[in-house]
């Protein structure tokens, strides 16, 4: 019987020799009719830690290796998506008016003298 391959995202290399791929599939619902997506994860083995978070890998099966890893990661179909790094200019913002209730406090210390 042919090894089943299956392709997915790489959610977790936080282990050692271990990333969790979270594999996602459309199916038809069978009442309402509608496509919906359902997500399975599952572990992998990574021999040299090559793979990061993000990455499109195809996994395959293979022999037990541990209590939860029965998959091995093939190859890299996509690079992690870089994720956008908002740069904040601290000298073009726009200076704070201080706040009303320090205001308030100042007048009614004024009003008290």
């Amino acid at each position: 019987m042919p090894k089943r391959v299956l392709t997915g995202t790489v959610v977790s290399d936080k282990a050692e020799k271990t990333v969790v791929v979270r594999v996602e599939r459309r199916v038809k619902h069978p009442l309402y009719g509608k496509i919906i997506k359902l997500s399975k994860k599952y572990h992998a083995h990574d021999e040299g830690n090559a793979y990061k978070a993000g990455e499109q890998v195809r996994i395959e099966e293979c022999a037990p290796i541990s209590k939860l890893k029965t998959w091995k990661v093939i190859d890299r179909i996509g690079a992690a998506k870089a994720q956008a790094v908002e740069i904040i200019d601290e000298t073009a913002a726009p200076e704070k008016k201080p706040a009303k209730t320090k205001a308030k406090a100042d007048t009614t210390a004024d009003a008290e003298a």
